[in-house]
């Protein structure tokens, strides 16, 4: 038997996966206090992204949500700050347009780790150009670029399978 999905069911599944991803976003700062645990330094934004794009599959939700998540967090809880919107959006939206452009000649563990690190280059840049230097990198490097492979090799896995 041959089960098709209307256009309504796929509006619906998108809507329902972004609101559970923008809900979780806005719902990290507040578990971070509650449980003084700074689940900040595991990235939140790239992982709940990430999630979005296995999820939906598509190019401009996850455009849409790398711009959505970090206003609706800073809103809802004030972070991250509305001054690090400015360094943040730019760095999501680099992660959700390299990884589909690299998903088309490598494979997507590759994808998300060029993407991610670049996403990160860009994110740096222009926290060094708006903020002091001294107050460059508030999260341990290696932490980022550890949570950074995980995620790569989580989406890998996931997008072979599917």
């Amino acid at each position: 038997m041959n089960i098709t999905t209307s256009k309504s069911d796929t509006l619906f599944r998108v809507i329902a996966v972004d609101l559970i991803i923008l809900t979780t976003i806005c719902l990290v700062p507040a578990l971070s206090h509650l449980l003084a645990v700074p689940f900040y330094k595991l990235n939140p934004m790239l992982l709940c992204l990430l999630a979005a794009m296995v999820l939906v599959r598509d190019r401009r939700n996850a455009l849409l949500m790398a711009l959505l998540m970090p206003v609706a967090s800073t809103l809802t809880t004030g972070f991250p700050t509305a001054a690090n919107l400015a360094c943040m959006i730019p760095e999501l939206l680099v992660v959700a347009t390299l990884v589909p452009m690299c998903m088309k000649k490598m494979p997507a563990m590759v994808s998300v780790v060029i993407a991610a690190m670049s996403g990160k280059v860009v994110f740096y840049t222009l926290r060094a150009v708006l903020f002091a230097p001294a107050t460059l990198v508030g999260t341990n490097i290696l932490l980022q670029i550890g949570v950074v492979v995980a995620a790569a090799m989580a989406f890998g896995l996931v997008i072979r399978r599917r």
